[in-house]
């Protein structure tokens, strides 16, 4: 009896696999690439499968395929293929970090089939697979129902960390708001930090203050945790590039708040501040430079490879 298809199985996908199988879950596998899944299939005590079609066929019906892609053209796609696949009364599940309006419009398209659409929003990284994931739902009642079994093995525990937080598209919905609020804090820790570093006269150790912190303070977290672990090991991170990627999420979080007219400015900032990080302030900064040379008189600072370059 297989009872559940994971589809994509990087990292979060492959470890959500590796946990539902641990509590008792039969799995068929499907990953691009056919070797990453008979790997894990060979580990898991899964079915591998080589195609989307193969994977159809090895599910007990009614089936319930969970999608672990990355969000845009990869899921959509996925969805596609599946959707003809697929029959009435099965349901597929989008674990992708996507935007709830699209999974909207992919529920809409799957209900005329009668295929039943549910979008969850998963959290928990790399540690899911030891700690669980926590899991934010959206579909119909009925639909979630069947799935329940399947969110008490990947939740924390049966009863929670894992919510149907409404109809289809507010799974996605409080994920995108979840992933604005983790930018928002992981940008105060940044800065709060970077001024400790910064009072040099003080000679703080960054490593024992974020411990001490752990422990009865009002802003202990996980997020306080990890930073704590990996100052212990590095405080000066000088083999770390000052790049910051971002995700759909938090530029979405960030037009939600305009679409809204609701001020959101320490989510919306934090996504600047990314922006700033892969270089999309330098030439900004540039044109600042320039200002204030052209009023002031004041000197600007040369790029030294074209110093360099002069002289050659």
């Amino acid at each position: 009896m297989t009872e559940m298809a994971m589809v994509g199985l990087g990292r979060m996908g492959a470890n959500m696999a590796r946990r539902l199988a641990s509590g008792g879950v039969k799995l068929a596998l499907y990953n691009r690439s056919f070797q990453v899944a008979q790997l894990l299939a060979e580990e898991t005590g899964a079915q591998a499968c080589a195609s989307f079609k193969d994977l159809v066929a090895a599910l007990d019906t009614p089936r319930v395929v969970w999608l672990m892609l990355p969000a845009g053209e990869a899921t959509g796609q996925a969805v596609d293929q599946l959707s003809a696949l697929l029959e009435p009364g099965d349901v597929l599940v989008n674990g992708a970090n996507a935007y709830y309006g699209e999974s909207r419009r992919q529920a809409a398209k799957l209900a005329e089939a009668e295929i039943g659409y549910v979008d969850a929003g998963v959290s928990g990284g790399i540690w899911g697979l030891e700690n669980g994931y926590a899991l934010m739902v959206g579909g119909e009642k009925a639909v979630v129902a069947r799935m329940e079994r399947f969110l008490k093995v990947l939740a924390p525990a049966p009863d929670k960390g894992w919510l149907h937080c409404g109809p289809v598209g507010s799974g996605h919905f409080v994920k995108m708001i979840h992933n604005g609020i983790e930018y928002g804090m992981m940008q105060a820790f940044a800065e709060g930090f970077a001024l400790m570093k910064g009072k040099q006269e003080f000679d703080l150790d960054l490593a024992a203050i974020a411990e001490m912190w752990r422990h009865g303070s009002v802003v202990r977290s996980w997020l306080l945790d990890l930073t704590a672990e990996f100052l212990s090991a590095d405080q000066g991170l000088e083999a770390i590039e000052p790049f910051v990627s971002d995700s759909g999420e938090g530029r979405w979080t960030a037009l939600e708040a305009v679409e809204q007219g609701v001020p959101a400015p320490v989510m919306s900032l934090a996504l600047m501040m990314r922006f700033a990080s892969q270089g999309h302030n330098d030439y900004p900064a540039k044109l600042l430079a320039m200002m204030r040379k052209g009023f002031g008189g004041h000197g600007v600072k040369p790029v030294l490879s074209d110093v360099e370059g002069e002289g050659t």
